[in-house]
């Protein structure tokens, strides 16, 4: 996977080139509207765990018009700690995701702070009493929102990045039928074990501040956040990107200033309790824990007959290739591609990198194309 020197040289070249703050890009990126989006009510709600969750809400944006054979669907999730606006750097004319071609759908996920979440649903299912939400439970709203709100009956193309590409496989291998494309990036179809432990760091971070109270708090454990913060950005970027100091050409003046203000200031933004059950999610993610394949991971994966194209980084610490090339084996129709970056996990995140988002871009037209 490390290619040769020619390659890391091309790497090198094009991780820095044209970067600029992620915020600023991605509002140069698309044309997207401003809008608030959308809600679908789904009503009370069986979640996998046995609990009901009353009056659900999935909170979506749509990008372009659906067309007269409801054909020209793309289902584009959302990824852990962020929105529907997180997704837009990948959405523009001239892109894959062209809203002038394609109606693309962006689902909120569950625990995000905009569909439900511990901090927008009343008791006694608030805060730290939320229930635990699966990606089998993301996606079956979803599903419901597709088929029920717009009347859809087949996907041209399910993408996503992170948490995004986890729901991506989930929604191939539990709607084979249905989803004609998948394009999960940096992301897997089930949350490896080393993954797992990456996230109990994150938790421990969080919950070790005093304030958080076992999710009881009467303000945000900000100390946890910030701890929390920083333990993830020793992981969201590689080795090289550090050794490189490419935050440094991302406009940033130290690295200080980059934990501060790219790590805690973002993440600052978002509820202790809402990530803590994306967190969950996360960690609990097997396209196989369901009813359907009870446990069986490679009949999951063999199910999966959608054109695929799976994409990680060639340095993400936490998604790495290999669990990709073992699971794409299994696969009858999909193809692996490795994204040749420095910037780790967050090569995937849309606009973040321009040579890492023309290489998705690219992938993603040529997956559209068949």
């Amino acid at each position: 996977m490390t290619g040769d020197s020619s390659t890391h040289d091309w790497i090198r070249e094009t991780a820095l080139e044209e970067n600029t703050d992620t915020r600023a890009q991605g509002a140069a990126a698309n044309p997207v509207s401003d809008t608030a989006p959308d809600v679908f009510e789904l009503g009370d709600v069986v979640l996998q765990s046995g609990l009901t969750l009353r009056a659900a809400k999935l909170s979506y944006k749509t990008y372009g018009e659906l067309n007269a054979s409801r054909d020209n669907v793309i289902v584009f999730p959302t990824f852990f700690g962020s929105n529907h606006t997180g997704n837009e750097p990948m959405i523009g004319e001239g892109m894959a995701l062209d809203p002038s071609r394609y109606f693309i759908i962006v689902p909120n996920l569950l625990g995000n702070g905009m569909s439900s979440s511990p901090s927008n649903t009343p008791q006694p299912y608030d805060r730290a009493r939320f229930p635990k939400i699966t990606y089998y439970d993301n996606i079956a709203f979803q599903h419901r929102l597709v088929a029920e709100k717009f009347g859809v009956e087949r996907i041209a193309l399910v993408c996503g990045f992170s948490m995004g590409a986890q729901q991506s496989f989930h929604w191939g291998a539990m709607h084979p039928e249905m989803v004609e494309r998948v394009a999960p990036w940096c992301g897997s179809a089930r949350t490896s074990r080393h993954n797992f432990v990456f996230l109990e760091g994150v938790k421990a971070a969080l919950t070790a501040d005093d304030t958080w109270n076992n999710g009881w708090y009467d303000r945000q454990p900000t100390k946890g956040i910030q701890a929390m913060a920083r333990v993830y950005a020793g992981w969201g970027p590689s080795q090289a990107f550090y050794r490189e100091k490419v935050y440094l050409e991302m406009g940033f003046s130290s690295i200080e200033d980059y934990l501060i203000t790219g790590w805690e200031g973002r993440f600052r933004a978002t509820d202790a309790n809402d990530f803590l059950t994306m967190i969950d999610t996360w960690q609990n993610g097997d396209i196989s824990n369901n009813p359907t394949y009870q446990g069986d991971f490679e009949a999951a994966l063999g199910a999966i007959n959608a054109k695929a194209i799976v994409m990680p980084s060639e340095t993400d610490q936490y998604f790495p290739p290999e669990d990709n090339e073992i699971e794409v084996a299994h696969m009858p129709n999909a193809e692996f591609k490795v994204i040749p970056s420095i910037w780790g996990h967050l090569a995937g995140g849309p606009g973040r990198n321009p040579s890492d988002t023309r290489f998705i871009d690219g992938a993603l037209k040529e997956l559209l194309s068949r």
